[in-house]
């Protein structure tokens, strides 16, 4: 397959029309934020390879943690001089956003509902300081143990004997491999009934804490699994599943089974629908099982080839889609004052390898549940097996985008890696842009950043698929490297939507239908604004204006024509600038 001719260049009408409805006391307010960024994406149907891209976005991983050195003053004060340090450059070659993981086991570490922010209280001024925006990411996994991680977080110790009271093991919240191995990096997803309300409860305490933050969110991106991503632990350290075997199914814990028992006696009635449907003979419910030779269950394509195998891997995968959804649910119940505007986010995990291989092609998406093989898993329109799990940014009434990750990455077709890191791109961005889902990218590994090989791969799937956003890992790999800093600056320079837009905020003085900005002297006409959300205790409003220049004036007016009475003069203070009622002052941040 030639990418270079592969045109997907419908780009969709990425359709985040999930209304949001506004909990404020006006009557009649939507969001209107999705209906723009369609209209912004229709408008850019027919654009060409290497066009700029409506909606798009720039960011940067913040590191897993700044060092701190409780007893050397002088060191801790050095890694923060360095971070402030990074930001400054990542603010002048056009990032727009820090993404920041919030780690469950640093801040809930000292008891339940017992939480410590300090360590974000300082992060996020940091980086609001120089002018750039945040993603934080509530992480409910591990941090250490995978690759390229330098800090350790464990999750809160107390969350495993928590549920004893109602006959939950430590174990039992565990995720268990094929191996009999115990995963304790995240909560295992069969665990969901029990532990939900400690997610609620956390991203509702992060709301409360930073509510007058909003305004400073991009996304509020919620992990789903190991390493923040909406998989199971398939190729993690804890079992010998690595790159670039097949890694280990992890569903043999006492919750995963008796969870795949009900679902197949849901599906065919009764034991004897099972038996009928497998051609087996079984005599009690507790002979099904996951499989009791997976090396077998998969050397002889059963996975793929016999009904069993396509009930078990159909359960695996819509298992880890109805975590996705289970996630995705807690926080909308948690944020939903302040936050309520603010788009959510999920990362599916590029699993690239074994895709070709010629015994067991596609085995090691298997077991991190991304594909279903009861379809034809090798069609594009099955989404190539990934149509079920992507569906999990759908229907949420909530703006959800998808992150994507290896965009980086060369196809490897050959032993013993088997991979097709390219194709996986484009299925994935493909399958998002036929679901009307907005898909974001980032690379995989750190070194995808400061090669040109790795740019020149990021850059092809910008050119011809759906990709509209880019998060860089790590923020020291495109600030301190000269190859990472050069090719992220031109690549933002290549595909912003616009190089002088000025986006202006405007907290309205009255209730109205609609608020107008009213330009002169250098830019002319009434320009509609958009509803906002209520912040800081007041309703905005925003609107972008394109081919903006460097100076003109401007004042408010609503739909009753009644005017704010009060001019205010941009000169080009900042690409996004907010003002107050009766309030001359151009500010660069949210009064």
């Amino acid at each position: 397959m030639k990418y270079g001719k592969i045109i997907v260049l419908s780009l969709m009408v990425l359709l985040v029309l999930f209304a949001c409805s506004l909990q404020t006391d006006q009557p009649n307010r939507s969001n209107q934020r999705s209906s723009e960024i369609v209209q912004q994406l229709q408008a850019g149907l027919t654009r060409n390879p290497g066009d700029p891209k409506p909606g798009f976005s720039a960011n940067v991983m913040a590191p897993l943690h700044v060092k701190v050195y409780n007893n050397k003053y002088t060191l801790e004060a050095q890694d923060w001089i360095d971070f402030e340090a990074e930001l400054t450059t990542a603010k002048s070659i056009g990032v727009d956003a820090v993404s920041v993981d919030v780690w469950w086991g640093d801040v809930e570490a000292a008891g339940d509902q017992n939480f410590d922010w300090s360590y974000y209280d300082t992060i996020f001024q940091k980086i609001i300081d120089k002018g750039l925006k945040i993603v934080p990411i509530m992480s409910f996994h591990q941090c250490g143990g995978n690759v390229s991680d330098d800090y350790t977080s464990n999750l809160p110790s107390w969350i495993w004997t928590h549920y004893q009271g109602s006959g939950i093991s430590a174990n039992d919240m565990k995720y268990q491999s094929e191996t009999g191995a115990y995963c304790s990096e995240v909560v295992s997803l069969w665990a969901d009934n029990y532990v939900a309300s400690e997610y609620i409860e956390f991203m509702d305490e992060f709301e409360s804490h930073y509510a007058g933050y909003a305004s400073y969110f991009d996304e509020l991106n919620i992990s789903c699994g190991t390493a923040g991503e909406l998989r199971y632990p398939s190729y993690n350290s804890h079992d010998w599943g690595a790159y670039p075997n097949r890694g280990t199914l992890q569903c043999y814990g006492n919750l995963a089974v008796e969870d795949f028992r009900n679902d197949m006696l849901a599906k065919y009635s009764s034991l004897s629908g099972i038996n009928a449907a497998w051609g087996t003979s079984l005599t009690a419910i507790n002979q099904v099982n996951p499989p009791s030779n997976p090396d077998t269950f998969f050397n002889n394509l059963d996975y793929q080839n016999i009904q069993y195998g396509k009930d078990f891997v159909d359960w695996y995968n819509d298992s880890l889609k109805g975590h996705g959804k289970n996630m995705i649910n807690a926080a909308k119940s948690a944020f939903d004052n302040q936050f309520i505007s603010i788009p959510l986010g999920i990362k599916i995990a590029g699993v690239h390898w074994m895709m070709g291989h010629p015994s067991t092609p596609r085995a090691a998406e298997v077991t991190a549940g991304l594909i279903q093989t009861s379809v034809d898993f090798q069609s594009a329109s099955t989404g190539h097996g990934y149509a079920n799990i992507i569906d999990v940014c759908n229907n949420n009434n909530r703006d959800t985008i998808l992150h994507f990750t290896c965009l980086e990455k060369d196809n490897e077709d050959y032993s013993p890696q088997y991979s097709q890191a390219q194709a996986l791109v484009f299925w994935i961005a493909a399958e998002a842009e036929n679901q009307n889902i907005v898909i974001k990218g980032e690379n995989a590994l750190p070194g995808g950043v400061t090669s040109d090989s790795g740019w020149n791969n990021i850059e092809n799937a910008f050119d011809w698929a759906s990709y509209i956003g880019f998060t860089a890992l790590r923020i020291s790999q495109v600030t301190n490297d000269y190859t990472g800093r050069t090719r992220y600056e031109q690549f933002i320079d290549k595909y912003s939507s616009s190089t002088d837009q000025v986006t202006v905020h405007y907290q309205e003085f009255g209730y109205a239908e609609s608020y107008y900005i009213h330009c002169w002297d250098g830019l002319s006409g009434d320009y509609q604004m958009n509803y906002e959300g209520y912040y800081n205790g007041g309703h905005w409003w925003e609107v972008t204006l394109n081919n903006a220049p460097d100076d003109f004036k401007f004042c408010f007016k609503n739909n009753y024509e009644q005017w704010d009475g009060v001019n205010r003069h941009y000169t080009n203070q900042a690409a996004e600038v907010y003002s107050l009622p009766y309030d001359s002052t151009v500010y660069t941040y949210r009064p």
